[in-house]
């Protein structure tokens, strides 16, 4: 499994080497609309044909992309990009969970948040848990909430120790806790207080930011 690991993120470097040469960029964002022969690229990009010739052979040894005789003139091939071509570019982590916990320091706010939102992004169950928990969720999450027509749990604040297993995969939501909690935590997002602040924009920022990112982690963590 590492050594499967390994080629394929040899194989994702040697395709973001090949897009390092903005002639090849562009050869690329030219197929992705439709195949080129060598002739047509050479015209879009104002290139000596020998040029041309290195630069799709660069993209053919990377796996970006391949040639095929056209059914007319025999003597005439068309590049077309391979449809794995751009298949892990962006980053490809991908982690397991059986239940997600988010974490702040009072699970007031940015944690319960978070577990109601990743509850409309993904089918692993999540909770929320607090190092220091106050005693009732802020106002302000749920008015943000309501804002954003997401269910937010009725239930109090909690004590982490109280929610956490050893199969958790727990992300903490505030630098207080990560830094209490240490490598204990498997992801950190470094989001800042709402409560604080303790304006609708200071929530809504919060809650933007929290989705993005939490938009982001669900397609990439599988259920165990």
């Amino acid at each position: 499994m590492k050594i499967e690991r390994m080629d394929t993120l040899e194989a994702r470097a040697a395709r973001h080497a090949a897009l390092s040469d903005p002639s090849r960029l562009r050869i690329v964002d030219l197929l992705t609309l439709g195949d080129l022969s060598p002739s047509e690229i050479r015209t879009a990009l104002g290139m000596p044909g020998n040029l041309v010739a290195h630069h799709l052979n660069v993209l053919e040894a990377a796996g970006m992309v391949a040639r095929s005789r056209s059914e007319a003139d025999k003597r005439r091939s068309y590049v077309h990009l391979i449809d794995t071509a751009l298949q892990g570019l962006t980053p490809g982590r991908v982690e397991r969970a059986s239940r997600v916990v988010f974490v702040c320091t009072a699970n007031s706010a940015r944690s319960q948040l978070a577990a109601a939102l990743w509850s409309t992004r993904s089918s692993i169950p999540a909770a929320s848990g607090g190092t220091h928990p106050a005693d009732r969720i802020d106002p302000g999450a749920i008015a943000t909430a309501d804002r954003h027509a997401l269910d937010l749990s009725d239930e109090s604040p909690r004590a982490l120790e109280t929610v956490l297993t050893g199969s958790d995969f727990v992300v903490t939501v505030c630098d207080n806790a990560h830094e209490e909690l240490g490598v204990n935590a498997h992801l950190h997002w470094s989001i800042p207080d709402p409560v604080r602040v303790g304006t609708d924009d200071a929530f809504d920022t919060a809650y933007d930011e929290l989705e993005r990112r939490i938009t982001e982690l669900a397609p990439r963590l599988a259920a165990t």
